[in-house]
């Protein structure tokens, strides 16, 4: 039966600390068959042929990053990474935009509120509260974060934030306020609040989440992390870095191994673990033979967004990008088969960076000293190729500090000194793999093998790398086997793969300049000066 709550917002407390009045009934962590009735009655979307319910967010198919904001107080002010990032708003401007929020929801005639957990480790791990006008909202938090067991931890829950999620109305005030649009993602971290207005896509409720996970972790000395990370059947535990199409989570789902997660993680004192109690997968070209454990994850209690339903099937095309290329499906973590219940990992034996280097000049795998992995991590580099975005006719090259800078609320380099201080404490050795292309720049060369990627990474994970001879690469620095099961000859070495070694060498120091140039930005006074563990 539906758990309602009527006349029991006082009981939370949400009526003291935020304002919103009664509405008619209040949901409070409802199962999955519960949850399944009301997007049913109400109609939010509908049934596809096994049963996964699927949603449309309307203009919004993606994140608005240009529409999140933070309060600028004390004593929070004095700790954020302000810019383009971290956009400030005045104390004034943010009680408007929850005004505007509570108003809103005051005229609800149902909630929904959703109490969970963010971080796997008891002794570190947040709680939550999410306050949603739709049923398939509070189905996208329930898959997303860690559940609450048993009715007493619900009845004794007591929130550490809550994000108030108004995603039907808009900020009529946004010019006044000297926002970018009607559009609001508002955090205030001294109220432990955050609202969101004008936006129905999911995604904005897991990475304003994950945002806030960056700011409070590193203050106590924990690592936060934008990665996958998985375990062997020994218990050693190896991190995946990378950004979009770099094979982060294809290479971390194997099958030999147990998934920890495929996204957000800690690194505390006992180990890794993971953010978040579910997965929230890209389904675009989604093929069951490539991807077995996310195609298979997709059945009742999965969520699609912005999928492209055949009618005459009533199934997913997933080859089709008509509506967006960031069609998703999010899921509950005990949908992949071999996942690891409790979340957590011993401290990582290797930490892997991913580039998909369409220059086609970085080796399929590279050994980092820790100084080194700290500047790839700060430069958290890959490269976009002709086709993937209008006007893009040659490889680019794309830069995100902590493969995520988007997701920091900390100067990059906090990050970064806390991962080295990690990396040089417990002997984990790292590794940058290059998942992009071989014997030439995209449209002259070849993409790497998945079965050659497989075999650095098999390489890594039973350590028969570390038995290979390495020479070092003169321009970048790090060190490359010279050899290596798996992998086909002329291949680990890439100058070798190219025909044109003129055309190399004039492109490798392309990308070394545009690794320097980007890395500028990371040198300031009182700040650690990681520039000398780069290309030279």
């Amino acid at each position: 039966m539906a758990r309602m709550f009527a006349s029991k917002l006082e009981q939370l407390g949400i009526a003291q600390a935020w304002g919103i009045k009664e509405p008619t009934i209040v949901y409070r962590n409802l199962s999955y068959p519960e949850i399944a009735l009301h997007e049913a009655h109400y109609k939010e979307g509908h049934f596809v042929s096994n049963g996964t319910f699927a949603v449309d967010t309307g203009i919004f198919t993606g994140r608005s990053p240009k529409d999140k904001w933070c309060t600028k107080q004390a004593p929070s002010e004095s700790d954020i990474w302000w810019g383009a990032v971290n956009q400030p708003i005045t104390p004034e401007v943010f009680t408007d935009l929850f005004n505007n929020s509570v108003e809103y929801m005051n005229k609800a005639n149902r909630l929904y509120v959703f109490d969970g957990y963010v971080g796997a480790n008891k002794k570190t791990q947040k709680k939550v509260r999410f306050i949603t006008e739709l049923a398939w909202q509070h189905h996208f938090v329930r898959n997303m974060f860690l559940r609450p067991t048993s009715e007493d931890e619900i009845a004794n829950f007591v929130p550490d934030f809550t994000i108030i999620n108004s995603c039907g109305t808009t900020n009529p005030k946004w010019k006044e306020h000297g926002l970018k649009s009607e559009v609001y993602v508002a955090f205030n971290l001294e109220k432990k609040v955050a609202v969101v207005g004008g936006t129905y896509y999911g995604g904005e409720n897991k990475k304003g989440v994950f945002s806030l996970m960056n700011y409070w972790l590193p203050k106590e000395g924990i690592m936060s992390m934008h990665c996958s990370a998985n375990k062997g059947k020994d218990g050693d535990t190896c991190l995946f870095f990378g950004l979009s199409g770099t094979g982060k989570t294809t290479l971390s789902a194997d099958p030999k191994r147990f998934l920890i997660g495929d996204d957000e993680h800690g690194w505390d004192e006992d180990g890794i673990f993971n953010f978040e109690g579910g997965c929230y997968a890209k389904t675009i070209n989604l093929k069951e033979e490539n991807e077995p454990e996310i195609y298979r994850a997709i059945r009742p209690d999965a969520l699609l967004e912005n999928v492209k339903i055949v009618e005459s099937t009533n199934w997913p095309d997933f080859d089709d990008d008509s509506k967006t290329e960031n069609g998703r499906v999010s899921y509950p973590l005990f949908h992949i088969p071999n996942f690891e219940p409790s979340g957590m990992g011993g401290h990582p034996k290797n930490c892997i960076f991913l580039a998909c280097d369409a220059f086609g000049v970085l080796p399929p795998v590279s050994r980092l000293t820790s100084d080194q992995a700290v500047y790839h991590f700060l430069s958290g580099y890959t490269a976009k190729v002709a086709g993937t975005e209008r006007g893009i006719t040659e490889p680019e090259a794309t830069f995100s500090a902590g493969f995520g800078s988007v997701f920091l609320m900390l100067h990059p380099t906090v990050y970064a000194d806390l991962l080295k201080k990690k990396l040089d404490k417990h002997g984990t050795k790292a590794w940058l793999v290059n998942t992009g292309w071989s014997g030439g720049m995209y449209g002259v060369g070849k993409r790497m093998s998945i079965k050659a990627t497989r075999a650095c990474i098999t390489g890594i994970l039973d350590g028969s790398i570390n038995d290979a001879k390495f020479v070092k690469n003169e321009v970048f620095q790090f060190e490359s086997p010279v050899a290596l099961p798996g992998v086909p000859e002329g291949v680990l070495n890439p100058k070798d793969a190219w025909t044109d070694k003129a055309a190399y060498d004039a492109t490798v120091q392309k990308l070394a300049g545009m690794f320097k140039k980007n890395f500028t930005k990371f040198v300031s006074p009182g700040k650690t000066d990681y520039t000398p563990f780069g290309p030279i």
